[in-house]
């Protein structure tokens, strides 16, 4: 796998220096997926230039979302006619777009889509994440076709969790990129 084609989607604000994504992408030479507008995202600007990118990958690219960035990819499969582009997907924290005050914040990204992914998929959800119910995580696991990897008490699995270069997740990745 090349690593330029492990495609980095950070969530709402985009993933600072010390979170993981970041970490992985200097470590490792990801490619990061940038967007127009970090701040007030629109799920239709974000799908088109996720669209972009894979178009211009040399084989089939691996996703690593975090946060916003996995709801971006159940929407950008929803209505992508590319999806065999995408060899495997490691999703990691979910938020619940659809709960009281997340929705106003992010008016653009509900419904959050529920059909089944087609790619090998992994997502990681903590136990005390407060942008997402532990019992909601095992409904976009399932609907997703994901296997679910518990985290335990971690937080929103960001910067502040505490997890560095988070050597769990990448070493799920690895196995990810070798199926």
């Amino acid at each position: 796998m090349n690593p330029r084609n492990v495609l980095i989607l950070p969530g709402w604000q985009n993933s600072g220096p010390e979170h993981w994504q970041s970490r992985w992408e200097r470590a490792h030479g990801f490619t990061r997926v940038e967007q127009h507008d970090w701040e007030r995202p629109l799920r239709g600007d974000w799908i088109a230039r996720l669209e972009d990118v894979l178009l211009s990958c040399d084989e089939p690219a691996v996703l690593v979302a975090h946060s916003l960035g996995c709801i971006h990819v159940a929407a950008w499969a929803a209505h992508s006619r590319n999806t065999h582009r995408v060899k495997a997907a490691l999703l990691v924290a979910p938020p619940d777009v659809e709960q009281d005050g997340v929705r106003e914040m992010l008016p653009s990204w509900s419904p959050i889509p529920l059909q089944t992914l087609p790619f090998k998929t992994m997502l990681f959800a903590s136990s005390d994440d407060p942008f997402c119910a532990p019992e909601r995580a095992r409904r976009f696991a399932a609907a997703w076709g994901a296997e679910l990897m518990d985290a335990g008490a971690r937080g929103h699995l960001n910067a502040e969790s505490g997890l560095a270069d988070w050597p769990q997740a990448y070493a799920e990745l690895q196995h990810l990129t070798r199926l």
